[in-house]
Formats: C-alpha cells, structure tokens, sequence
C-alpha cells in the first residue's frame, strides 16, 4: 500500500525490480503455477524467455531471501508466515461491511489512503487496483452509513469526505455526504458540495445528478411563505 516495500523485523530490504514484480503477483494472486506466473509477467516474451526470466528472479529471492517463497515442483507461493498488507486492508473492509462497529476509529484513513502498488501498469495490477478501489469505496460508504445511524456525524463525514476524494464522480459517495452535511446541520456545505458535483458531472460527462438526490435536496427548499390573503371589505351599516 502507498508504494511496494519489504521488510524483516521492521528493517526495510533492498530487492530487485523482476524480484519485486514476482514477489508482489504472489501477494496478490496466491499460489501460482512457474508455468501461469511466468507467462504473467512477461507476456510479450516467447515461453522460453518468460521460463528463463522467472528462474533468474527466483534464483535471487531463494539465495537472498531464503525464507520468503515456497517451492515445489510445480506450484510457487509465499510462506505462510509472510504477512501482506494488503490482505489486512481487504480483512478491515470486510469487517466494516459486517459490523461496522467494530471497525478501528482510524479505518476512513487507512482506506483514504491504502493505494495499491502505484506507478505499476502491468494489466495484472491494473485489474487488482480496480477492484480494490471499488471495496475501499464500498467500505468506507458502509462505514459512513453506520456512523450516521449510531449519530457520529463527525466520524460519518471523515468517510464520506475520503470516499468522494477517491472517486468525485460516485453519486453513492455524494449522497451520503450531502447526508453527513444535512444531520450535522451544515445546509450551506451540503449546498456548495451538490453545486460542486453536477457542475463537474456537467463538465466531465455532459449529465445532470441522478432523480436521487432530488429527496436529499428538498430538505434545502427555503419554505414558502404563505400567501397574503386580501383584507376583508369593509361594510357601512345604515
């Protein structure tokens, strides 16, 4: 998360670039056969340079690194004692889905800024920075949604504000921060923050907020003053 490194007992350790690239595609995909993880990382090489590539990385992660990789015949994985960050991001966003709360008070944080691998292009890592932002959305959207419900709005408004900083344009994400705005009382902020996305919907895709918001933004209304009703005609007695 933030940028790749390894470490041992807290000691950041120096690895070569093909060495981190298999290292990481084990942390990611799991146990992969020499033959699919080969052809994984270097897909524009013939099958027999892919096979030489992989052999010449795992030769320098065994010799320097002999308690990192476990091998057989055929299939390569991480050694169990190896942890992932990674993996505790996907536990956390899984645990704020179920019970949310339980999440730890810093978990808007830690998901705002749990980027994966950034700077990597390989399609591989594409495809799993992706799907990870999608949880990282959905989880801080869930915790946003639990701290509203428990009356947290302070903590509700943390996660909504880092899930639209993540994706600007995700209307899930902009309702319920307009929601954190309205319940803490902050009708001008919920304002300026739906002015701010359908002028950049506008800009960006040419469309206007989805009818969802309709509801959320009826609570802005001014109220309308009654009409005046005329005075009462006056009458002479006689």
């Amino acid at each position: 998360m933030g940028s790749w490194q390894l470490k041992l007992d807290g000691r950041p350790l120096a690895v070569g670039l093909r060495q981190q690239r298999v290292i990481a595609a084990l942390a990611l995909l799991g146990a992969r056969s020499r033959h699919a993880l080969a052809n994984l990382l270097w897909p524009d090489s013939s099958e027999t340079q892919a096979a030489g590539n992989l052999r010449a990385s795992l030769f320098h992660i065994t010799h320097k690194l002999p308690a990192l990789i476990c091998l057989s015949s055929d299939c390569l994985l991480l050694e169990p004692s190896v942890e992932v960050d990674f993996h505790r991001i996907r536990w956390l966003i899984a645990d704020i889905q179920d019970t949310g709360n339980l999440a730890a008070p810093d978990s808007a944080y830690v998901l705002h800024h749990a980027d994966l691998l950034p700077g990597w292009y390989d399609d591989w890592v594409i495809f799993e920075q992706e799907r990870l932002q999608q949880l990282r959305l959905d989880g801080l959207e869930a915790l946003a949604g639990y701290f509203l419900q428990v009356g947290s709005t302070g903590r509700a408004l943390e996660a909504a504000l880092a899930a639209t900083a993540i994706e600007p344009l995700r209307e899930s994400a902009q309702l319920i921060l307009l929601q954190c705005h309205l319940q803490a009382g902050n009708n001008v902020s919920a304002m300026q923050s739906f002015h701010e996305f359908r002028g950049r919907l506008n800009r960006e895709l040419g469309v206007r907020p989805s009818s969802l918001f309709a509801e959320v933004m009826e609570a802005l209304r001014p109220a309308q003053a009654p009409s005046a009703q005329p005075p009462p005609r006056s009458r002479s007695t006689f």
